[in-house]
């Protein structure tokens, strides 16, 4: 029987480079200690990474790992996983390189449901090129390139990876070590492409961005942590949930026990329900919403598209050798 591995055996001899407080480190010491917990060798394990902060995640990973061009990683994670389907395929973006440049090559591995795991760190800011609005950001936000604030309405990942067809989708927080590595373990187990969004604070560029969410003396009221099958309370006393409102056709946040809700009033979670999973991405948006954090929307397909690429080719190449193939003749009839 092999050693188990620890965090150490996944710990590379580079010297990590983000600057101090950045969010990435967080994300990075949670990875290192799920890993082998979820039984992951390094010869099996892939990290993959474009461009920007996030994207030097593979030189920290004891593990095979490519460091490859702006935005096009869910296409080299995708070469990877199909050529080798048997290798756990983690892919490491941000939202500038993967919902800006890389939005195109993002939507379509997800829409094929290659199984791979997508972690994308969302800091509402491009941080490795001084300070750029991203898609994420949020109107008004001043930067280098919008010295008087952003015009552009902020994209939600969520919502962009549900109408590409991701099959699942999950949110968490940088500094929830508690809480990532369960998210991280859902990814990992899905036959499929795995899309989680990581909330993620930039200390130079964007600096508290999502403390209203994200600050321990609000998260507990700010934060809906779901479980399957389970009611969607939250608050510092258990004593908030959220309710489907019939006459708007959408969720809100009531007190239990006033105003004359009760605990049957409040919806269990159930991650198999994708016009429900829509609503979940976009709360938040009003004043006293949740956010929601956990797996959001979670459906397996019969055969991913891994099994199925993989299937074509077998069934094109049957039990043909090479030889078969060089002394088989003409390839082309011309007429």
């Amino acid at each position: 029987m092999s050693e188990k591995l620890t965090i150490k055996d996944f710990t590379s001899d580079q010297e990590v480079r983000w600057c101090p407080g950045c969010g990435d480190y967080a994300i990075l010491k949670c990875m290192q200690r799920t890993l082998p917990e979820l039984g992951a060798t390094r010869e099996n394990t892939v990290f993959v990474s474009g461009i920007g902060c996030s994207s030097r995640f593979p030189y920290y990973m004891d593990t095979y790992g490519f460091h490859t061009i702006h935005g096009r990683a869910p296409s080299f994670a995708t070469g990877i996983k199909l050529s080798k389907p048997e290798l756990d395929v983690w892919l490491v973006t941000g939202d500038g390189d993967g919902l800006s440049i890389g939005g195109n090559h993002l939507m379509h591995a997800l829409r094929r449901d290659v199984d791979i795991n997508i972690l994308l760190f969302n800091n509402k800011i491009y941080g490795l090129t001084k300070g750029q609005f991203s898609p994420t950001s949020d109107v008004g936000t001043k930067s280098p390139s919008t010295p008087q604030g952003s015009i552009d309405p902020a994209m939600n990942p969520l919502s962009f990876a549900l109408g590409c067809g991701s099959r699942f989708v999950a949110r968490t927080v940088d500094t929830a070590q508690k809480h990532m590595p369960g998210v991280f373990t859902a990814a990992h187990g899905f036959k499929g492409a795995a899309f989680v969004e990581i909330l993620q604070n930039c200390i130079v560029y964007n600096d508290a961005t999502w403390a209203n969410v994200t600050d321990k003396s609000v998260a507990s009221e700010m934060q809906l942590l779901l479980e399957n099958g389970k009611k969607m309370i939250f608050g510092k006393d258990r004593n908030k949930g959220i309710r489907l409102n019939i006459e708007t056709l959408s969720l809100e946040a009531v007190m239990i026990d006033e105003n004359g809700f009760t605990e049957d009033d409040i919806l269990t979670h159930d991650q198999t329900n994708l016009g429900v999973a829509r609503m979940l991405a976009e709360l938040g948006g009003k004043a006293g919403e949740p956010m929601a954090m956990g797996v959001i929307y979670a459906v397996e397909a019969e055969q991913s598209y891994t099994e199925a690429v993989n299937a074509q080719v077998d069934a094109v190449k049957g039990n043909r050798t090479l030889k078969d193939l060089m002394f088989a003749g003409e390839t082309w009839d011309v007429e």
